[in-house]
């Protein structure tokens, strides 16, 4: 440290002096020559002091901004991965109703081609219970026209028939349970006989399974079959595809053809389904079947 002296008051008011004409010369405009130089000079020795302490600061100071501005961010990144989430299950929805109106337009596409006066329902929970295998529940009940016995379809075809109604809900026995059998109709021959669910005796693994009461009728795989219709249509309306012929079998000393069926419908996938309150004017045949797919190399 400098002593409070005659010489150092000198020295202190040289630099002083220095540093004026310095200040005065770099505010005029264009280069100088000398001022350039102090320039660098000072920036040499300072540059390396800066540096230094902004190493050391620069962590503290990031740590204090991330301090002051956490809570906020925090909050912003929560409300953003809220807003997302909404977003996604927003989608998630549409889709979900954009395939639900797809299913409803096969749904009534299938009813005007049969004829049939439908209750739009969704099948809402699938259980089993009162010693049936497969029953699924749907949210349309007394309250919208439904009943019991009532035929139970969706786009594809045969679900099944009504066996309770409240309310606002029914229970619907699923084709394929074991204690389901449906009168049913070939569609090349018109021969007749009985959808049941699950396997028979002596027949092939399957969900649905057909007998033929004519032992001699004559059945092949991909025969297409559809429901034969019962009495004022309860339970059943005529004219729902039931499903296709994949195995054909003749089980020795039985007296009926025994033959497996692929089910139109998806039963693991139910979703929108109608229940035909009003059967049609006139058996809609083999009307309400699809086209069937043309041989390969056919145009």
């Amino acid at each position: 440290m400098l002593r409070d002296s005659p010489r150092s008051r000198l020295f202190l008011a040289v630099l002083v002096a220095a540093a004026v004409v310095l200040i005065v010369l770099d505010a005029r405009p264009g280069s100088n020559p000398v001022t350039s130089l102090a320039r660098g000079g000072g920036e040499l020795v300072f540059t390396p002091t800066a540096a230094g302490v902004g190493l050391v600061t620069g962590p503290a100071a990031t740590f204090y901004e991330g301090v002051s501005q956490g809570p906020e961010a925090a909050a912003r990144i929560a409300e953003l991965e809220a807003a997302n989430a909404e977003l996604e299950a927003g989608l998630q929805a549409a889709r979900l109703d954009e395939g639900r109106a797809d299913q409803l337009d096969q749904l009534l596409h299938l009813s005007g081609l049969g004829g049939y006066e439908i209750v739009p329902a969704q099948a809402v929970t699938r259980t089993t219970a009162r010693g049936y295998a497969h029953t699924v529940t749907i949210d349309a009940g007394t309250d919208s026209g439904i009943g019991p016995d009532m035929t139970v379809v969706n786009g594809s075809g045969l679900v099944g028939r009504v066996i309770e109604a409240g309310p606002r809900t029914a229970t619907v026995k699923l084709a394929t349970d074991v204690n389901s059998a449906v009168g049913a109709r070939l569609e090349r021959t018109s021969k007749i006989g009985a959808i049941t669910g699950g396997s028979v005796p002596g027949g092939p693994e399957a969900d649905l399974t057909l007998e033929l009461f004519d032992m001699e009728a004559p059945i092949e795989e991909g025969d297409r079959v559809v429901t034969l219709g019962s009495h004022d249509g309860a339970p059943f309306v005529p004219g729902v595809p039931i499903g296709t012929v994949d195995e054909v079998q003749v089980a020795p000393g039985a007296l009926s053809r025994i033959a497996r069926i692929t089910p139109a419908v998806d039963f693991s996938s139910l979703d929108m389904v109608g229940v035909v309150v009003g059967g049609p004017a006139e058996d809609p045949r083999d009307s309400v079947l699809p086209p069937k797919p043309k041989p390969e190399g056919d145009q």
